[in-house]
């Protein structure tokens, strides 16, 4: 795989920066995350960066060099990562749980698939046109999908997250072939509420990444100036023609099967408490899978 990617986090207006991104991948897939640490709620930022790392931790454990069955993958990462929060507030006998929202792409085999939960974006660009992004779980996205638009309604006003009491919502995509230039970018609300999806598309579309993803940030920042929510994007070019390391250009060419490749390491919280050993990791997956093999039962 050639591709190159950027990605920024700004803090904003707001006391701390809840958002969290990353990316990882081995010879022939690549995973990239964002999530959003969601305010009202303690500890937001523990809530994503639990989601960040159980997601990497669950895809360094499936690509071998490649996750398989996707959709399978993603839905049991991210319920993973849900299981993972409500286990650390269980633990740290919280009366209230950290919850997050998060977008999760995946691309392999020529084809991106993606799953999010909450409203934390990904946009898929070609040529200058939006193809398609994902639809907040959100009231007012809700409503205006059905010819319902209410501006009474606060688009902030989520139906699900993860780390919530209740079985977290997730949409899952279908495979998207994709075509040299293609870009995806994820990010969350900090962006996309300050500034419209024209605007976002014409920037991405005509900057490489690496110039895209900082423009963004920063005119949704000055747009909303003191009352900036944190600002946090990442965007990849798929199989760009020159990958140069010093504009986020990646070649997974020189990357051996076994060998895996994250910046999904440092924390800005106490590592103790968001580190999973391999205990941990399997115990999540054998009761995802679990869940899974009992949907599948009572359907047939």
């Amino acid at each position: 795989m050639k591709f190159s990617v950027f990605q920024v986090s700004r803090r904003g207006g707001r006391s701390k920066n809840e958002d969290r991104m990353g990316y990882c991948y081995t010879r022939e897939s690549g995973l990239f995350v964002v999530a959003d640490g969601m305010g009202g709620h303690p500890d937001g930022e523990v809530a994503a960066q639990l989601a960040l790392q159980t997601v990497s931790a669950y895809f360094q454990k499936a690509a071998r060099p490649t996750v398989g069955a996707a959709p399978e993958f993603l839905s049991s990462a991210v319920l993973s990562a849900h299981h993972q929060i409500i286990r650390y507030a269980s633990e740290k006998g919280m009366l209230d749980t950290p919850r997050t929202t998060v977008v999760v792409a995946l691309l392999e085999r020529g084809c991106v698939h993606w799953v999010h939960c909450g409203d934390s974006r990904l946009y898929l660009v070609r040529d200058g046109q939006l193809v398609t992004r994902t639809r907040d779980h959100s009231y007012s996205e809700q409503q205006t999908a059905v010819g319902n638009f209410d501006e009474s309604i606060n688009r902030n006003v989520l139906f699900t997250c993860l780390g919530s009491p209740q079985r977290p919502i997730y949409d899952l995509s279908a495979p998207v072939p994709l075509q040299q230039g293609d870009k995806i970018l994820l990010c969350s609300d900090g962006l996309w509420s300050a500034l419209p999806d024209h605007e976002i598309v014409n920037v991405l579309s005509a900057n490489p990444v690496s110039l895209a993803v900082p423009e963004l940030a920063e005119r949704a920042l000055r747009k909303t100036g003191d009352a900036s929510d944190n600002v946090t994007v990442l965007a990849v070019e798929w199989e760009t023609p020159d990958v140069f390391p010093d504009t986020g250009g990646i070649s997974t060419d020189s990357v051996t099967d076994g060998m895996f490749e994250s910046t999904i390491q440092a924390s800005g919280i106490e590592q103790s408490q968001v580190d999973l050993d391999d205990e941990d990791i399997e115990r999540n997956i054998a009761e995802i899978n679990e869940a899974i093999r009992r949907t599948a039962a009572r359907k047939a």
